[in-house]
């Protein structure tokens, strides 16, 4: 029973949004920010759920027009989604609660967001709206919203509601660096979903699903490409800026092994082969990243110490 709802949750693809919350909390760490561990608890949980619910929804939805069978009798199936969703859902609402208008708004569009990328009349899995979607969604959305709640009140957004009018603030300058942040999980959160788009490009025109890769033909593969090595260059960015530490600098060692899996990817792309080079180099990426980031703030930290 287990093994079969792991499968159907597909529980090893949830590195997108594990990896964007952890990378966002060690820039929390390293940045000597108290973390609100009820408030970051409740956030993980939600997110992770949900997550979980979209793919269901996917599985759901999906099995109707191939060739695959779902792990459960469709009925049961359904009520898991219910189930993951009410959970996912009900830590949201705590967590707006606990915050403000801001946390459930973008929650809320988040939430929009995974159901509609499978349901609806004209699911944006079906259109070449899914690379740019699923990296917002993952790659900007989850870290905004962790340094959200855990930064001081109006470190990013504030508004306020009097007399019956809405104003909004937003700091330019950390906004910006927190955007230049995200382009990491941003890019490489796409790319995977290229990789999948370009295996199955023939497979998806046949049951009329147009992604991305079928407007960009070839040109998907320099996409693909130069999404892997964008990460690299916002790093220099921020050493630069000196929002990241100089030793993060170090990560540049792993782009060997990257440049291996993007050429053997160029070579052949097929899904069961080489699609899992687009994984491969997200773990190597973002785990770099983050783990150099972790290590910079223990250094601090000790440094200070003496």
């Amino acid at each position: 029973m287990m093994s079969r709802f792991l499968n159907y949750i597909e529980i090893k693809t949830k590195i997108t949004s594990v990896f964007a919350f952890l990378y966002s909390l060690a820039l929390l760490f390293a940045s000597h920010i108290t973390i609100n561990w009820r408030l970051t608890t409740s956030f993980f949980i939600s997110m992770l759920v949900f997550d979980l619910t979209t793919t269901a929804i996917n599985n759901y939805i999906d099995t109707k027009t191939n060739d695959q069978t779902l792990q459960f009798k469709r009925s049961i199936a359904l009520v898991i989604i219910f189930v993951l969703f009410i959970i996912a859902a009900a830590f949201g609402l705590y967590l707006a609660y606990q915050t403000d208008g801001v946390v459930l708004a973008v929650g809320g569009v988040c939430f929009l967001f995974g159901v509609f990328y499978t349901y609806g009349p004209i699911p944006i899995s079906r259109q070449p709206l899914g690379e740019l979607f699923s990296g917002l969604f993952y790659g900007l959305l989850i870290p905004f919203l962790l340094l959200y709640i855990n930064l001081p009140k109006g470190a990013l957004v504030q508004y306020s509601v009097y007399s019956g009018t809405f104003t909004m603030s937003i700091r330019i300058i950390p906004v910006v660096k927190m955007l230049l942040f995200t382009i990491p999980p941003v890019c490489l959160t796409a790319n995977i979903m290229l990789a999948n788009n370009i295996c199955d490009v023939e497979k998806d025109v046949a049951v009329k699903r147009y992604t991305l890769p079928y407007y960009l033909g070839s040109k998907s593969l320099l996409l693909f490409v130069a999404l892997n090595y964008l990460p690299y260059l916002a790093l220099i960015i921020m050493v630069a800026i000196r929002m990241l530490p100089p030793l993060c600098l170090i990560s540049f060692a792993t782009i060997l092994i990257v440049k291996k899996n993007i050429k053997a990817f160029l070579d052949t792309q097929e899904k069961a082969t080489t699609f899992i080079n687009s994984i491969k180099n997200y773990v190597i990426i973002m785990g770099s990243f983050t783990l150099l980031i972790i290590i910079s703030g223990f250094l601090a930290q000790t440094v200070n110490s003496l």
